[in-house]
């Protein structure tokens, strides 16, 4: 489950992905009805991928939470978060049990149910297979593994290969260098 990109701007309902950058704001999206406006630097955003609830002994980010719904609900709407409070912290404590009730408002799992079913209707909430993630960490392993074309002759080139080549372009260049060198050096004391 990816929600790079995905934000929550205080003062605005509902969710907003991003669409691109522009001097000193960011261009976002609304995800209930598709208009776009800027978000300037001094407005509040938070990523919903930065977001995590409080537990009794740790934080839950907000993906792994968003996978405990999808289980619990099987793809399908969770409670309105419109809904009382004491059904929104029944339905929490079933996806959560261990959450701080200290540190987790009602307005908070408002906000985690209404998210979940917005993700949902837009279909952003759809979780990688297991295979597809291990082949593309692989073939991003792999290709920064792999050497550049002159590292990979290098490394096939022969000790003999590489001293003729180095004996061969090792002249013209210590030669082409000295007189540049010397010229800047000598033109820079002449002109003071």
């Amino acid at each position: 489950m990816d929600l790079k990109g995905i934000m929550a701007i205080s003062g605005y309902p509902g969710l907003f992905k991003m669409v691109s950058q522009a001097k000193g704001s960011i261009i976002v999206e609304s995800l209930i009805d598709g208009k776009r406006m800027p978000a300037f630097n001094s407005y509040k955003i938070s990523s919903l991928e930065d977001i995590a609830i409080f537990t009794e002994d740790k934080e839950v980010p907000l993906t792994e939470v968003f996978k405990k719904m999808l289980v619990i609900y099987e793809n399908k709407p969770s409670v309105d978060s419109k809904a009382s409070n004491n059904e929104l912290v029944k339905a929490f404590l079933v996806i959560l049990p261990d959450y701080d009730k200290d540190k987790v408002y009602v307005s908070d799992i408002k906000k985690v149910f209404s998210w979940y079913n917005m993700l949902l209707a837009k279909d952003l909430l759809k979780d990688e297979p297991e295979s597809e993630k291990k082949e593309g960490e692989e073939n991003t392993e792999e290709a920064s593994a792999k050497p550049t074309k002159a590292k990979k002759a290098a490394k096939t080139a022969t000790p003999k290969d590489l001293n003729s080549s180095k004996a061969k372009t090792a002249k013209p260049s210590k030669t082409q260098s000295k007189p540049a060198v010397v010229k800047k050096s000598s033109s820079s004391s002449s002109g003071k």
